[in-house]
């Protein structure tokens, strides 16, 4: 099995400049992990953002239910994060206090999905900012958010490794046996490698651009909870 790291998540503010049809980095703010996962017999949990940029910023975080269109005025889920608006200094960092408050009526038998979102607001330009028109762009970072019972506490990191392949008339079928969401990053078979997406617990999905006979050798990859991309490789039934 492989086990490869990938890029932190990071975000940047841009400061498009109209005057002279440039882009430029006004700042940059990064979350500490690629997933947060909130393990149910903890009280709260903590992710830390930083803002890597030279300028201070505002930050507005939420958590959304699945609609990355929803404000976070409309929005209801059983968890209080603070602080939800916070002015972060350039190279400093901030700790997310997340919160659950009621989870009574989430499954007990399997995870519950959540998003985190983090919106990096840019101050004005300074003095020395010489163009007369510029347009500011708040940019949102958006991240997985993984509510986990307490009755979980097995089987997660070999999770991946229970999922069935098939093959169908329709694509490649995968089966995930688990309680747990896997998040699968791609798959590679006869040296054509294909991104894909994540599996509920308890269900099926088909790639409908992946096609495979039953016999096949495939290799997938899933990042962990860590954010490690991990791979194996897997018989098509």
């Amino acid at each position: 099995m492989d086990v490869r790291i990938p890029y932190s998540v990071q975000v940047a503010a841009l400061c498009l400049v109209t005057g002279g049809f440039s882009l430029q980095v006004q700042a940059g703010v990064i979350i500490n992990g690629t997933r947060v996962i909130y393990p149910g017999d903890d009280s709260e949990i903590t992710v830390q953002v930083t803002n890597n940029g030279k300028r201070p910023v505002l930050v507005q975080s939420w958590l959304d239910t699945g609609d990355s269109q929803a404000t976070p005025d409309t929005i209801t889920t059983p968890f209080v994060l603070t602080p939800p608006i916070n002015r972060l200094d350039a190279g400093k960092a901030q700790s997310l206090r997340v919160a659950a408050i009621s989870t009574t009526s989430l499954p007990k038998d399997r995870e519950s999905l959540f998003w985190l979102n983090v919106l990096e607001i840019p101050g004005r330009p300074g003095t020395d900012f010489k163009a007369e028109n510029y347009l500011q762009l708040a940019v949102r970072s958006r991240i997985k958010f993984f509510w986990r019972p307490a009755s979980l506490r097995e089987g997660v990191t070999s999770a991946p490794k229970s999922l069935g392949w098939s093959a169908s008339a329709q694509g490649l079928k995968v089966t995930n046996p688990t309680p747990y969401y896997i998040s699968l990053a791609t798959v590679t078979i006869g040296g054509k490698t294909t991104e894909v997406d994540m599996v509920d617990p308890f269900s099926s999905r088909i790639f409908p651009d992946i096609r495979s006979e039953r016999g096949n050798t495939i290799k997938a990859e899933w990042i962990d909870d860590y954010g490690a991309i991990r791979s194996q490789s897997f018989t098509v039934k």
